[in-house]
């Protein structure tokens, strides 16, 4: 596929998410509380225009730099603009102009509702793989996110490669994408439909996996994942039984080991995180309880430690004394298909 062609599915075909011919390219309704307020302030049609497949909006946004790759219409931007305060910024990248003149016609809105002074948003068109071309500096993001365009990009090593040159060190990819249990065949690249959809792009898991590591992001972390169930007869009879899991990743700017080594370390989480309630969710394996201390392996130390969650625990320990692997940072199949896909707002 080219990128003509997602453009004009996203362009001219799709005029709102009610023309999607499957459930991949939508996000389930368990919305939290703070999260909806901020949904609720956005532009009806900048939200008519939305299709992603997950919530990027990860925790500790206060006064962050944030970079959108693929934002469409802007509703994922409006949204963690509102979420990184006034201080903060938020940049949008897409190739779509019919979406781009959507999100740009509604900042000062947005600043707006927010009560800003003045936007703190802005939008570029250009190409996820080609950031280079859009004058944005090395090390300049602290977050950078995505909700299901990954997958649509014909060259997806260089996106990451892209993302991992832009963040700041400590700094995280947080995205949400489609995943395939194995890899799709060729073939269905050609379907328009398939691509569109968000389908027939898909990484297989384990390709992706790889291909983060060699882009510099090793120990990639899962932190949540759904089945999506295609509900379309003719679209499933040509994807062959392939199945298919909507999935959010955090990849972290750090210097990780290949593997979650023990030296003996520890951390608490102090419940001060603003939204964060009784618990953060780092990943799927590792849901840190307030008050608690718990042993951690020298990488997930480090990403609590040298990111900006650092404020938020107290730690224990260092890397003086080695011992061996650390039993306990998940492994195995990552998606379980414990997880329903719910329903799309």
């Amino acid at each position: 596929m080219k990128h003509d062609d997602v453009k004009d599915y996203y362009g001219k075909v799709l005029q709102g998410s009610e023309d999607l011919q499957t459930n991949a390219c939508c996000t389930p309704d368990d919305v939290p509380e703070y999260l909806k307020a901020v949904l609720a302030k956005i532009h009806p049609e900048v939200t008519e225009k939305y299709y992603g497949c997950g919530l990027v909006a990860p925790m500790a946004l206060d006064g962050a730099s944030v970079l959108d790759l693929g934002c469409g219409s802007g509703r994922d931007v409006y949204a963690l603009a509102g979420l990184v305060g006034e201080t903060g910024s938020v940049v949008g990248v897409d190739m779509t102009e019919e979406q781009l003149a959507v999100a740009r016609r509604h900042e000062d809105f947005h600043a707006a509702a927010f009560g800003y002074g003045a936007p703190n948003t802005s939008f570029k068109k250009g190409y996820i793989e080609r950031l280079g071309e859009l004058g944005l500096e090395d090390g300049s993001f602290d977050i950078i996110v995505s909700n299901c365009v990954i997958n649509l990009s014909p060259d997806k090593p260089a996106v990451l490669r892209e993302a991992f040159r832009l963040l700041k060190p400590g700094g995280e990819l947080y995205f949400s994408d489609v995943y395939a249990d194995r890899r799709v065949p060729r073939a269905l690249l050609d379907d328009p439909v398939l691509y569109g959809e968000c389908l027939s792009g898909a990484l297989y898991w384990n390709d992706f996996l790889n291909i983060a590591k060699e882009a510099g992001f090793a120990d990639p972390r899962l932190v949540e994942d759904r089945v999506l169930t295609i509900e379309n007869p003719e679209i499933e009879a040509k994807l062959g039984g392939i199945g298919f899991y909507s999935a959010t990743y955090r990849l972290f700017k750090l210097d990780l080991e290949p593997a979650c080594e023990d030296y003996g370390l520890s951390v608490a989480y102090k419940e001060t995180m603003p939204n964060g309630g009784a618990a953060f969710v780092l990943d799927k394996d590792h849901v840190f309880a307030a008050g608690e201390e718990v042993a951690v392996c020298g990488n997930t130390y480090r990403m609590l430690a040298e990111s900006r969650f650092a404020p938020y625990f107290a730690f224990s320990g260092d890397f003086s004394e080695h011992r061996g692997i650390f039993a306990g940072c998940g492994g195995g199949l990552p998606f379980d298909g414990s997880s329903s896909s719910g329903g799309c707002c």
